[in-house]
């Protein structure tokens, strides 16, 4: 478990898994050859060369508030994805002995809705769905909602069973993607990855980081941002708003947080030569 401090904002790290199977379907461009002829990726690739990604949640705690930061794949879904289906994991366990019990959350923010991301913002409660952090509002960018209410879905009934409860049940809010959660943290609108997609920014006391979301998957990619995930809606919208993302956080004192990276998950990015890396 990692964790971070941004000026006063504390940010809390909570693994569901970590795998290396995804890799081959999600970026195939990233090969064990070409990965391997960059040497500062080696804690973000296996023994034999394939992507590692992390599914985590990050809690961030702001003037009193606990954040919650994306909610990961959950338990009992029905995906089709055979690793993930009927999933029966320990990650509440895992967010207890962060010290971050669900009623302990105000604000679950979800920067997109895809499968990986929303699927423990509900729990499966005597045979139906339930808001598993009672005591939060769940914010959600305007722009993906209206996308993913009529899209159709590739993982399983993804907006039924971790979306659609949230708003039965009252506690969704539908926002900018510029939105102010609290005076240190806002979204950051980074369309491509799917079409209302945000990042989070955070900035304290003259410290200041961003949480990523999909924006960018893998650390590869801020090698080469060019290489689009095939889970991206638009992969050339994607690629621009990567590169334009790198070139603005580039060589600045700006913690990068990977919502996909695994250990050590953070860094900072510096210009290596024609394109950049992460310093971390």
């Amino acid at each position: 478990m990692l964790n971070w401090r941004v000026g006063d904002v504390r940010i809390t790290q909570v693994v569901e898994l970590t795998t290396a199977s995804l890799g081959p379907h999600l970026l195939p461009q990233a090969t064990p050859e070409l990965l391997s002829a960059l040497s500062w990726l080696s804690p973000f690739i296996d023994d034999r060369g394939r992507i590692v990604l992390s599914m985590h949640s990050l809690v961030v705690e702001s003037q009193g508030q606990v954040l919650m930061v994306d909610t990961c794949i959950g338990n009992d879904k029905q995906r089709s994805y055979p690793r993930w289906n009927l999933m029966q994991g320990d990650f509440l366990d895992r967010l207890a002995a962060a010290g971050y019990s669900p009623d302990r959350v105000d604000t679950v923010l979800c920067t997109h809705m895809h499968v990986d991301h929303v699927g423990w913002n509900t729990r499966l409660v005597d045979g139906a769905w339930q808001p598993t952090f009672n005591n939060a509002r769940y914010l959600y960018a305007e722009t993906e909602w209206e996308h993913w209410r009529v899209e159709p879905q590739e993982y399983g009934p993804v907006i039924e069973d971790s979306v659609q409860p949230i708003f039965d049940a009252g506690l969704a809010d539908l926002v900018r993607a510029d939105h102010r959660v609290t005076d240190e943290v806002w979204l950051e609108s980074t369309p491509g990855h799917t079409p209302g997609h945000v990042s989070v920014h955070i900035a304290s006391n003259g410290e200041e980081a961003v949480i990523t979301g999909d924006m960018i998957h893998h650390p590869c990619q801020i090698a080469r941002p060019g290489w689009s995930s095939s889970a991206d809606w638009d992969q050339d919208m994607s690629a621009d708003t990567r590169s334009e993302f790198l070139e603005r956080y580039a060589d600045r004192p700006v913690l990068i947080i990977g919502t996909h990276f695994a250990e050590p998950t953070a860094g900072r990015i510096v210009k290596d030569g024609d394109s950049y890396r992460l310093d971390y």
